[in-house]
């Protein structure tokens, strides 16, 4: 079972919250040809999803004189996305869109030979919070009765979620561990498909992020039963967090964008440079708040310490999970 403790804690980030100023680029170095967006999830996931929308935000305010290509790399549980980025031949021209699936992976694929730390940090946009969902004809409406038909199902109660071994299947572990459910995992290649079979009815529940199942949500079809965040979302105000239920736990998806090993510094500033317009964008700030994903800016010097930390804290995880 899990130890009972919170995961990530957004307020020792509060003194990083301010923006930094908007300035004009740093240096002469433009992009020479189209930028490879690679994202390390399938389409119509969280990441999918905000990867596409930075694109529309940089097309439609003409912010950079080469397109960025999304182009979605979830096999392996993003080990397809990372070999590509690791092993980029253009790499002032390669930028990748991250989850937590870029700290996990490469623990328990230690094979790949991916160290992160020799990627280069670009812009972090945002985290994003875990939300328990079930299918409104399930006729589930609270987490108890969510414990209670797990428990009557002996073992045939099924969940899926975004690969094995990263942000999903862990949420689900350490909600299995702490309210001792057995429960059957499937592993898809991204959240938008989770999403799109729980609507089906080909799962009974998932831990979708928010603007994974918004639609479906505000559809009426998904009901949300518990948020696995540190406070209340304004979203959802009515439902309760896991720490309400006595689980000192909150578990958060970074949304980061980041360079290849050896990717030039004047690329690297070009592009921090691009990300933090998008991200004083009037866009931007309405996208956070509309899909519910909380501030985290950060520079470079922080967002290796807080690779380094995330490191930590999935190699306890996984390890308790594997357990």
């Amino acid at each position: 079972m899990f130890s009972k403790r919170k995961f990530m804690c957004l307020a020792a980030a509060a003194t990083m919250l301010a923006a930094i100023p908007v300035q004009a680029f740093a240096s002469d170095w433009t992009p020479r040809r189209p930028i490879d967006f690679v994202i390390m999830a399938g389409p119509g996931g969280g990441a999918d999803q905000i990867a596409r929308f930075i694109q529309s935000v940089v097309e439609k305010n003409d912010l950079t004189s080469r397109p960025l290509v999304p182009n979605n790399k979830g096999g392996g549980s993003g080990a397809e996305a990372l070999l590509q980025l690791n092993s980029a031949r253009d790499k002032d021209h390669t930028l990748l869109v991250t989850l937590n699936s870029f700290f996990t992976t490469p623990l328990r694929q230690e094979g790949l030979g991916i160290d992160i730390q020799t990627f280069t940090p670009v812009a972090m946009m945002g985290v994003d919070p875990f939300v328990l969902w079930v299918h409104k004809d399930s006729g589930i409406t609270t987490f108890e009765q969510f414990v209670e038909k797990v428990n009557a199902d002996d073992g045939q109660f099924v969940m899926g979620g975004t690969g094995k071994g990263q942000e999903d299947s862990i949420v689900i572990a350490y909600m299995s561990g702490a309210y001792d459910l057995n429960i059957k995992y499937i592993p898809y290649d991204g959240g938008g498909a989770v999403a799109k079979d729980l609507a089906g009815k080909q799962i009974m529940a998932t831990v979708n992020n928010p603007a994974e199942a918004k639609g479906f949500y505000e559809n009426g079809d998904f009901v949300p039963l518990l948020a696995f965040s540190d406070e209340r979302m304004d979203a959802y105000p009515d439902v309760p967090t896991m720490k309400e239920k006595g689980q000192d736990f909150s578990y958060y998806n970074q949304r980061a964008i980041v360079g290849p090993p050896g990717m030039s510094e004047e690329a690297a500033e070009y592009y921090r440079d691009l990300f933090q317009t998008v991200y004083e964008s009037e866009e931007w700030q309405n996208y956070l708040q509309s899909e519910s994903l909380s501030p985290l800016p950060m520079n470079a010097e922080e967002t290796r310490e807080y690779w380094t930390k995330q490191v930590d804290n999935h190699r306890e995880l996984l390890a308790e999970i594997d357990d």
